[in-house]
């Protein structure tokens, strides 16, 4: 009966490796598919050439490959891989299927922070003024998430409602200060607010590159206790779980996803969401799995994102907040549907 059991577990095990596999490949395709599409149609048998150094190589498709299109599609991966884990590790510790940085006010918080710099001109000192939004954005989120820290070890009730009341009050201060601006300075808020890649550079690319290879170690090394958590707090403390250590933690790493993540690329709603949901359909519930395939579902999201941000509406560059919302999301609520509604 045991080795039945052991060999059911080991064949389920195997499936999940699997699929994360799978999903790694899907990944893969996304970028060099994303990298491929535009203006300027190259075949993804152009793309790897131009990135193997191959002879024969067009001098302008090796420019539109790694001036142009490299860092957008890199870039669109990362955001949404550090989007989608962000938002499995919240959904976990607050123990709330709708939990993500948008909606517990992260995004609001760096919005507010990006029109700041853009409409009243203030910033940290001693900055470059092209670093000058990005850097006010990562405050304030960051700011946002040291708020929400201080209520972790309440319970994740108070930090829900301290992220609405968050969300509340940087909606509130943005719309004075939309309310006062130029409307040359409103049109550029606007703009940001919508997300967008176009102004991508390797130094953000980096930034967000780093952050999450700082934290993907952590996430991993908890996602047994995480695991532990979606039994319900009282069962992982019988398990001998720290809950409110674990809480604090899964925040901070939080904190700093997100924070570099919206930061460079404006709001960016749906992906750190639906992510976690998807990848949870694919893999099921433990951790060991779920957190590296809902980082490759939100890279996976975002690249085909980007994909479709350029093509839906020809020789015009959608911003990539707005299509993450109205094409990801009827794709979302179809997969919950098939679900029987259930997302706990």
């Amino acid at each position: 009966m045991s080795d039945s059991i052991a060999a059911h577990h080991g064949q389920r095990a195997a499936r999940r490796v699997l699929l994360v596999v799978a999903l790694t490949a899907l990944a893969l395709f996304g970028l060099l598919a994303d990298i491929a599409s535009g203006p300027s149609g190259l075949s993804i048998g152009e793309v790897l050439d131009v990135l193997r150094d191959a002879e024969g190589v067009s001098r302008s498709a090796q420019v539109i490959v790694w001036n142009v299109r490299l860092p957008v599609a890199v870039m669109a991966l990362l955001v949404g891989a550090a989007l989608s884990l962000a938002g499995t590790e919240m959904q976990t510790v607050l123990e709330n299927p709708l939990a993500e940085p948008f909606t517990l006010g992260v995004s609001s918080a760096a919005a507010l922070g990006a029109g700041v710099a853009i409409v009243l001109g203030l910033s940290l000192p001693g900055l470059p003024a092209i670093w000058s939004v990005t850097a006010n954005a990562f405050v304030f989120a960051i700011l946002s998430l040291v708020i929400l820290q201080f209520a972790a070890g309440s319970g994740p009730t108070v930090v829900i409602l301290f992220g609405i009341a968050l969300n509340f009050t940087s909606g509130a201060l943005l719309a004075l200060v939309q309310f006062i601006a130029s409307a040359d300075a409103l049109q550029q808020l606007v703009f940001w607010s919508m997300g967008s890649l176009a102004n991508v550079r390797w130094e953000g690319i980096t930034l967000v590159a780093v952050v999450l290879a700082l934290t993907l170690p952590f996430s991993l090394r908890a996602s047994w206790a995480l695991t532990a958590l979606r039994m319900g707090a009282e069962q992982a403390q019988g398990f001998g779980v720290n809950v409110p250590g674990l809480r604090r933690w899964a925040l901070l790493r939080v904190s700093l996803l997100a924070a570099s993540a919206v930061s460079l690329v404006g709001v960016i709603g749906f992906v750190g969401l639906a992510g976690p949901h998807i990848a949870r359909i694919i893999v099921g519930e433990d951790h060991r799995f779920l957190l590296p395939a809902s980082l490759l579902t939100g890279a996976v999201l975002m690249s085909f994102a980007s994909i479709l941000s350029k093509l839906l509406v020809p020789g015009v560059l959608l911003p990539i907040g707005m299509v993450t919302s109205l094409v990801g999301l009827p794709v979302f609520i179809l997969l919950i549907l098939r679900r029987g509604g259930d997302m706990s």
